[in-house]
């Protein structure tokens, strides 16, 4: 079995860390609480932010005990990190609104019962007491005006104009990685790449808090895990509709399973390290899947089975099966229930009906035919599917034989062009 920091550098997960010996020393030694930051900067975690999720479930899997910080305060300043201008701010009840359900997702992800289980913060707690002139008095005066300067998160944005606001924002978080210390004993902090000079900060400010002589306290640590990008240099978890979302609202299992079922050969592995807790074994098969039998998509099917377990439930990863089955697979779209039936067609256009209709009047109706002789041309040409099944009946009645679930049938025109009808009552 592989120590903490052998595994993490197997599955690509270190890109940078502080004292490699040190950390390795304490956490072969001792159990360590750890924190990683999530601003509320919008209602939703995205997959983006699931790496250092799953990274803190590792450190938790090992007897660890994680922190999941909710930026209730730095979200209320902005990060300026990896940002090429000023964000606009948010009002302070719309961040607590978004600081509640993130709080809520993070709750899904990680054991917050037993020994090491894991304990939610939030800065606000003690930031938002704290007046400014014990700010800048207790916590200001550690930071040299140069030493900020040369920091990347902040050096990338002195052309470009950067506000005092946002310049403040590295000392906000170093005091956070003090509090945490001081307060529950955290010994590491870690972050995506772009916070490496934001978590340096925070060791530099515990160091000068205590005190140089003070070396009988135990050392803090920094770890930094890659920020997520596909082979082609492009950042994971961007699409044509926006960010995959891990509240299911916002983006629904079936596309959230899709989404990783179409993982590129090239990154599949990669990903697999990354996002799931397979075993090295396991992975091999899957790494000989990809370079014998690509076609299968054995590991892309592992991948989007494994995640969306995790994010969502076993009962979500069986209705994008179903969803899938039944739309790419031969199945039997009569079978979905109307759950399955919103997320897998959530995008297409939808028409509602409060009674039953002849065919030909609800294809020119729905705006799906341009004209009644145009339904009947594409009704006689085969162009029209119910439910997945061609109807040339010019005559025919739309009834509950036809609804699925009771609420809705899917009609086809063409290959691909669906439109969704939604019974009312």
């Amino acid at each position: 079995m592989m120590a903490l920091l052998e595994e993490l550098q197997y599955r690509g997960l270190v890109n940078q860390m502080t004292d490699e010996a040190g950390l390795t020393e304490l956490l072969t030694k001792d159990k360590i609480s750890l924190y990683c930051g999530f601003d509320p900067t919008g209602d939703s975690l995205h997959i983006g932010h699931l790496l250092t999720i799953i990274t803190l479930r590792r450190f938790q899997l090992e007897g660890h005990k994680p922190l999941p910080l909710v930026g209730g305060a730095t979200g209320l300043i902005g990060d300026p990190s990896g940002k090429k201008a000023e964000r606009t701010l948010n009002e302070q009840h719309t961040v607590e609104e978004f600081s509640d359900k993130i709080k809520g997702q993070l709750s899904r992800f990680l054991d917050f019962d037993g020994e090491n289980g894991a304990k939610l913060k939030n800065n606000y707690d003690w930031i938002g007491s704290m007046s400014v002139i014990d700010f800048l008095r207790d916590v200001g005066k550690n930071f040299g005006l140069n030493y900020m300067l040369a920091k990347d998160s902040v050096e990338s944005r002195i052309q470009a104009g950067i506000s005092f606001t946002e310049f403040s924002y590295m000392i906000l978080q170093s005091y956070d990685f003090y509090q945490l210390y001081k307060e529950e004993g955290c010994k590491l902090q870690i972050g995506g790449s772009d916070q490496w000079g934001n978590i340096t900060a925070g060791l530099e400010l515990i160091r000068k808090m205590y005190g140089q002589e003070e070396d009988e306290r135990p050392k803090a640590f920094g770890f930094t895990i890659p920020l997520v990008t596909k082979s082609d240099g492009t950042k994971f978890g961007k699409t044509e509709g926006g960010a995959i979302w891990l509240d299911s609202e916002k983006t629904s299992p079936y596309e959230f399973y899709q989404f990783l079922l179409n993982t590129d050969d090239n990154d599949v592995i990669k990903f697999i390290k990354y996002f799931t807790f397979l075993t090295k074994e396991e992975i091999l098969t899957l790494e000989t899947e990809v370079e014998e039998r690509p076609h299968e998509r054995a590991a892309q099917k592992r991948l989007a089975e494994e995640l969306t377990t995790f994010v969502h439930s076993e009962e979500a990863l069986k209705q994008a099966q179903n969803i899938s089955a039944a739309l790419f697979g031969g199945g039997n779209l009569k079978e979905l229930t109307a759950g399955e039936v919103m997320q897998g067609f959530k995008d297409v256009p939808s028409f509602t009906v409060e009674e039953e209709k002849g065919l030909i009047d609800l294809l020119v109706e729905s705006g799906i035919s341009s004209s009644k002789r145009q339904a009947r041309e594409d009704i006689k040409n085969g162009a029209v599917y119910i439910n997945g099944e061609r109807c040339q009946d010019m005559d025919k009645v739309m009834g509950d034989v036809d609804k699925i679930d009771g609420q809705f049938t899917i009609i086809r025109r063409g290959k691909k062009k669906n439109f969704l009808v939604h019974y009312k009552g």
